[in-house]
């Protein structure tokens, strides 16, 4: 089985920005949780100084939120790593529903999107199911005959 590679916390991030930056997506006292358990539990990511200036009333929440993950991205990957955990830790449902979360659930080890395969397969075998000559055509066919199913023939 090849090895795959997955997206880095920080390109995971960058896909999720516009997702968790979005009015009403993620209220002040979460972010405000979010930002204290990053400088609480993990001082080396966020400092006293930087929690203060992400957690200031006077900024819009949008703007904060954004400057935020676009520090975290700065600092690297271990500090993206960090923000999905007390993303997780204080909204999972909001971690769940991330794209780059779905992206990751939906895709096989083989990269295929599962869901998209589903319907096509589906569709196929309905068609093939649904008109007995082209089922016969198929299935005498050399050409097309990798596309049948073998269920089918």
């Amino acid at each position: 089985m090849p090895y795959r590679t997955y997206p880095s916390y920080c390109d995971r991030l960058r896909q999720d920005m516009y997702f968790l930056t979005r009015n009403g997506r993620l209220s002040e006292h979460l972010v405000d949780k979010i930002i204290l358990q990053l400088n609480r539990v993990y001082p080396q990511i966020l400092t006293n100084k930087e929690a203060e200036k992400f957690r200031n009333p006077k900024a819009l929440l949008h703007i904060r939120l954004s400057d935020l993950i676009s520090h975290l991205q700065k600092k690297g990957d271990k500090h993206c790593q960090e923000f999905y955990r007390a993303l997780q830790i204080n909204a999972e449902q909001l971690y769940n529903d991330l794209p780059s979360r779905k992206i990751l659930k939906t895709s096989a080890s083989t990269g295929i999107d599962t869901d998209k395969e589903n319907y096509i397969l589906t569709d196929r075998v309905y068609f093939m199911r649904s008109d007995p000559a082209v089922l016969a055509q198929r299935k005498f066919s050399r050409k097309s005959r990798s596309h049948v199913l073998p269920c089918l023939l």
